[in-house]
Formats: C-alpha cells, structure tokens, sequence
C-alpha cells in the first residue's frame, strides 16, 4: 500500500514542463547553458496572493478571470524589490581586461522564481540594468497569463507588435513595435498568453489577430526567443514546430 501511495506521490508531483534549452540571443548575453526555467502557468488566484514587492495599482491588472500580478508593468524598482541580488567575479580573458571585481550580477525573482544574470560589463551598475532588463523577457517568456476566449479582446501591448496589416489594429495605435525595442517584452508576453490559450494553434491565433497564418508566423519567427518560446508550447501540444 505504500509502495502504491508512493508511485502516486511521485506522479502528480513531476516538475512541470521544463524548455530543453535557452534561446540563442538570451544565452549569448551570460546565461550558463546549464540554468534550466520552469513554464509557468499562474492561475488568477495564485498570482494575486502573491506579498512580495511593493503595492501599487499597477502591479495587478483585473481580466475575467480575477486578478493577476503584472510584473511588467511594473518599474525597475518595484521590480527589484521583488528579486533577489547577487554578486560575482565573471571569467574571462586575462590581463588588464580581466573582471577582478564581483560587478557580474544575478537577479532572482522571488514570485516565479526566474534567473537572470549579466556578466559583460565591469561595471556592476550596467550589468544591473541588463539582467533587470533579461529578466522582464524571460517573465515575458515563461508566465503565462489565463485569458477568456469568450470576449478576449487583445492588449494594447499585443496590438503594438502586430504587423500594420492586422485588421483589428487602429491607426491610433501607432507604428509597430520590434524585437529590439524594450516595449515588445509585454506585447510578446501577451502573444503567448493567446497561443497558449488556443493550444497552440497559429491559425485559430491569426484569426483572432486579424492576420493570416503566414503573417502571424512570420512575426512569431522575427525573434529568436518569441519563436523558441512558441515552438516549446506546440511541441507540448503536439504540433509541428514553426520554421
């Protein structure tokens, strides 16, 4: 009996789906290939309970569904106070080039757990400012927010990355939005949450968005963490990668 107990202990706590490995852009910039990071999936309820951080009217946006904690809404400091911080010497090439000084940076996001470093620079200021910012993509990438399909009505933050095309996109939205700005962390935030919800599909995704299917791949392979992300969620499903 509790050799049975144990075998059904060991199922329902299996660690959640975990990516194989970092995309290439992330990995590039001081993530050791070794850190592994949960997808996680917050219901309403569980990210709403979350005490760590700041209270402020920004930190929590309200859908159907109840409340859920928007982290990046958030401004660097509110964020900060949810993370811990770490120092440390990074190597590197010798000589008067080598960083002899703990300036490397390592931030841990107490609510979901997600770790971002930086190690480029020697100034332990700028690494900061780039770990904050890699940590706002991995959220981005890995906190999946529940959305009622019933009346879903696309963010903003989800309108500014969609091509001009997107029959749904007002013109008072302005010109669209890229990889490389620092806004399109929440509008591919708000991208996966959708394909999440639609298992995946990029079609039934598309019809929603006002694109065809081509469009909306195209977009969702314009950057390399966005497609990594995306091909993680229909592999999960069961779907062919987008290539």
């Amino acid at each position: 009996m509790a050799r049975a107990l144990l075998r059904i202990t060991t199922r329902c706590c299996s660690p959640l789906y975990a990516p194989s490995s970092l995309p290439s852009r992330l990995r590039s910039h001081g993530l050791p290939p070794t850190l592994r990071f949960p997808s996680l999936s917050f219901s309403a309820s569980a990210a709403s309970t979350s005490s760590h951080g700041p209270s402020s009217g920004k930190e929590e946006e309200e859908d159907d569904q109840g409340k859920y904690e928007n982290y990046l809404g958030m401004t660097d400091d509110e964020l900060m106070a949810q993370c811990d911080m770490g120092t440390f010497k990074s190597s590197g090439p010798g000589g008067q080039h080598r960083n002899k000084r703990e300036s490397a940076v390592r931030l841990r996001h107490h609510p979901t757990g997600i770790v971002a470093q930086a190690v480029e620079d020697r100034s332990q200021h700028k690494n900061r400012s780039s770990a904050l910012s890699r940590l706002r993509t991995l959220i981005a990438l890995k906190v999946r927010r529940p959305i009622n399909l019933d009346n879903y009505t696309p963010p903003v933050e989800l309108l500014q990355i969609l091509p001009l095309k997107s029959t749904i996109r007002s013109k008072d939205v302005g010109s669209q939005i890229g990889p490389n700005n620092i806004k399109f962390s929440p509008g591919m935030q708000a991208l996966l949450d959708l394909l999440f919800a639609v298992e995946g599909s990029v079609s039934e995704a598309a019809k929603i968005l006002g694109l065809s299917t081509g469009a909306l791949s195209r977009l969702i392979l314009s950057d390399d963490s966005l497609r990594a992300a995306a091909n993680e969620l229909r592999a999960s499903k069961g779907l062919k990668p987008l290539r």
